[in-house]
């Protein structure tokens, strides 16, 4: 395979193309546009034969996305130190399996990307002694905030700066994510993950903000976020066609669209994924949009999965680059919705047969459970986002008995937490970051 130079464009198209490093530093295009590939590698199953590791698998597929950067160079190392994480494939029951993504230090499996993005800064830092200190900004709707926190930690030359909605994510996760402390600050807003998400690109392309505050992104927005992704989507298909399966469909539980978009990435490259179904909560915007209505964002509503309460999701513009044609991209993904009184339920059912999850991967596994009823008997893959005990305030009530928490959720629930409130406009959030700015 070539190692040509990789440019990344915007999605709208407005924007000069640009190196991987640049983009990634970036995060959002200056036309407020998401960097997309200028063009796609194709790969081969016999490409990964001698990768059997998630790392390994990793290095060999961003390979050509970051031909022709500084980093290139570093692929290897950057993979080894951040994707160290265990992805299990477990069967469940026949031809299904559980894609278990929740085994990081956050518990969740926004923990792949935070920590390849991290150490890819890291090393464009150093390359740029002179480069002054930056803020991270980051929006959250549960888990993307505690898992970019535990990936910068105290990490030299970086501040992370999070901003979740007051009341909307759960116990735990607002805990995890006030409980840093040190180089990051958590700020409760008074507002949706929409107003934070809002928020953050606002600020992000603001030029006179960034001249005073140098910012960058952690959100799903970020290369460095949906690159990494590709890789667990790889490595399980891989590990399914070695075992003799025809390639499988995902079922991804979604509302920001990026962990999903890089599963529809993945396959485009050629891996061996079939069909990519998108499971969201009560939040509509998608499974309307693939039932035949016009693309249509709202003001999103809460609900027991609330890591995906999304009416705006960012992702889209990245689905409709790759699918310009509405008709093409409704036949390559589907969506459905699931309600709070069916995630319940699918919690319960699936508990009763051994099989605890959280209410973000019950989405998922309901809609497999409707494929099943409907007679589809293939191969398919739930992804499971989140490890139940970040969400014991509902899972707890409808089991009976305590959740397992894994040593180190554990440890940053016993730490003290701290978050600071802030209201919902563009003018309190700048005003805070140039204070913490000040504070350096």
């Amino acid at each position: 395979m070539s190692d040509a130079p990789m440019t990344y464009v915007s999605t709208r198209a407005d924007a000069p193309a640009i190196g991987l490093g640049a983009a990634l530093v970036a995060g959002l295009a200056p036309d407020g546009g998401l960097y997309v590939p200028a063009s796609l590698p194709s790969f081969d199953v016999t490409d990964f034969d001698d990768c059997d590791t998630l790392p390994a698998v990793a290095a060999r597929l961003l390979r050509p996305f970051f031909a022709g950067d500084a980093l290139y160079g570093e692929l290897d190392a950057i993979c080894a130190e951040a994707l160290d994480i265990p992805s299990p494939l477990r069967a469940i029951a026949p031809d299904t399996w559980l894609l278990e993504l929740f085994h990081g230090p956050t518990a969740a499996f926004k923990d792949f990307a935070a920590r390849f993005l991290a150490a890819c800064f890291a090393r464009l830092r150093l390359r740029d002694a002179a480069a002054p200190a930056r803020t991270v900004l980051v929006a959250t709707s549960g888990d993307t905030g505690a898992a970019v926190a535990a990936a910068f930690h105290r990490r030299p030359g970086f501040r992370v700066v999070i901003l979740y909605p007051d009341g909307r994510v759960s116990p735990r996760q607002a805990h995890q994510l006030g409980a840093f402390g040190d180089n990051v600050r958590a700020l409760r807003v008074a507002g949706s993950f929409d107003d934070c998400q809002a928020l953050a690109k606002r600020a992000l392309a603001d030029e006179a903000l960034k001249a005073r505050v140098p910012l960058t992104s952690a959100n799903s927005i970020s290369l460095g976020r949906l690159l990494p992704q590709m890789a667990y989507y790889a490595l399980a298909a891989l590990q399914r066609r070695r075992a003799g399966g025809a390639p499988p469909a995902f079922i991804v539980p979604t509302g920001n669209l990026g962990n999903a978009f890089a599963a529809i990435l993945a396959r485009a490259c050629g891996l061996p994924i079939g069909a990519v179904v998108l499971a969201t909560n009560a939040n509509r915007t998608l499974p309307d949009f693939f039932a035949g209505a016009d693309y249509a964002p709202r003001a999103s509503i809460a609900t027991l999965a609330n890591a995906m309460d999304v009416g705006a999701p960012s992702n889209f513009e990245r689905l409709r680059w790759l699918y310009p044609d509405d008709a093409d991209l409704r036949r390559a993904v589907t969506a459905e919705a699931v309600d709070d009184a069916t995630i319940r339920a699918t919690l319960r059912a699936h508990a009763g047969r051994g099989l605890v999850a959280c209410p973000h991967t019950a989405t998922a596994l309901h809609v497999l459970d409707r494929r099943r009823a409907a007679g589809d008997h293939g191969d398919a893959v739930v992804v499971a986002t989140a490890h139940p005990a970040k969400f014991d305030t509902i899972i707890e009530p409808l089991l009976g008995h305590p959740v397992d928490t894994p040593p180190a959720l554990a440890a940053l629930l016993a730490r003290p937490a701290e978050a600071e409130p802030l209201a919902a406009t563009y003018e309190a959030l700048v005003a805070r970051l140039c204070a913490l700015d000040r504070e350096r």
